[in-house]
Formats: C-alpha cells, sequence, structure tokens
C-alpha cells in the first residue's frame, strides 16, 4: 500500500532533503524513524530535492508499506520521535499510481527579504540594508520569468530529470509592510 505524507521542516540541521553519506538529511531523518515506527526498511520519495539549510512547508512525499498503517497513530508517533525540525501534517493511503516527485503539478518557490535587523526572521530571510531598491524594477524584471521556458542552464551536471523545461505562473515581490518583502 502507498501512503502520501505532508510535512514541513526547518532545512538548517539538515544537509537537504535527500540522503547524503555521512550527513544528516530530512528523507534520511524520517526513513528512520519509519522503519523503528514499522518495523521494516522503508524508503520515502519526496517531491524535489532541498540544499542544505531549505526550509519547506507542505512538502510532499510518499512510501510503500506491505503492512497497512494506521495514519492518524503513525502520524503522532513520527511527531513524538522526529527532531523539532520536522513536523509530519497527515498521512494518508493514496493509489499505488500516486508520485510525489513525478505526479507534481505545480510547486512554489517564495524568499523573503527584510530590511532592517530582526531576530525573529534572520533565519528565515535575508537581511539587506544598502540603499533602497527598485521594487518596480524588481518586478518588471521578475515578469521575464513568466511562460514556458527552458530552465537547463540552472541544472547540475548530469542531473536525472526528465525535462529542463518549466512553466512559471507566478513571479513578483510582495510587500509585507515597510521593512518585510517577499518574492513568489
Amino acid at each position: 500500500m502507498r501512503y502520501k505524507i505532508t510535512l514541513s521542516y526547518n532545512g538548517a540541521g539538515f544537509c537537504g532533503w535527500q540522503v547524503q553519506p555521512d550527513a544528516p538529511s530530512v528523507q534520511g531523518t524520517l526513513q528512520d524513524a519509519l522503519a523503528i515506527l514499522l518495523h521494516s526498511e522503508i524508503t520515502v520519495t519526496g517531491a524535489g530535492r532541498t540544499d542544505t539549510g531549505v526550509n519547506a512547508s507542505h512538502y510532499v512525499a510518499h512510501f510503500d508499506s506491505d503492512a497497512p498503517v494506521e495514519c492518524a497513530e503513525i502520524c503522532y508517533k513520527l511527531n513524538a520521535i522526529l527532531p523539532s525540525g520536522i513536523a509530519v501534517r497527515s498521512i494518508e493511503p493514496v493509489g499505488d499510481d500516486f508520485h510525489a516527485r513525478f505526479g507534481a503539478t505545480k510547486r512554489e518557490y517564495t524568499y523573503f527579504l527584510h530590511r532592517c535587523k530582526d531576530p525573529f526572521v534572520e533565519k528565515f530571510s535575508w537581511l539587506y540594508q544598502f540603499p533602497d531598491l527598485d521594487f518596480d524594477a524588481m518586478n518588471l524584471a521578475a515578469r521575464q520569468l513568466l511562460g514556458t521556458h527552458d530552465f537547463s542552464c540552472f541544472e547540475k551536471t548530469g542531473a536525472d530529470n526528465k525535462t529542463s523545461t518549466c512553466t512559471v505562473t507566478e513571479a513578483c515581490w510582495y510587500r509585507k509592510d515597510d521593512d518585510h518583502w517577499y518574492f513568489r
């Protein structure tokens, strides 16, 4: 049986999503916890890779289990044994044709910046204290990303993805308040 997991994680303590030799990863930590609870080696497939220190909210993954899984109970137990940097939001049964990576129809990336020192956002936002930014010009430039484009120039050489073409449906800067901005 296949199960979908929705989770969030703070990437500060991890070398990214994917299992790495001799380095903590979100995938490895989740697999180890599931193996303890399900008494079986479990492979978790994520929606995509993230780099060291990258955070994720509503990240989707899946795993297969020969034994039936009581979703609410395993979710509760996972959150009890996982480190504080990983929170499982839900686990639900899905069809065997569900695939977290290849079935994804949309991904969203958000980047934050703040204009004045703020200890409550410093780990999740970039401090920019230089002269004023021209957000109208930044949004004009961001609009150039809209549409379907080949992004192969941003890939690691030898990547195993099926295509380098992506469709960007939104790219712009938003003002949260005078001192905080985010890009989506």
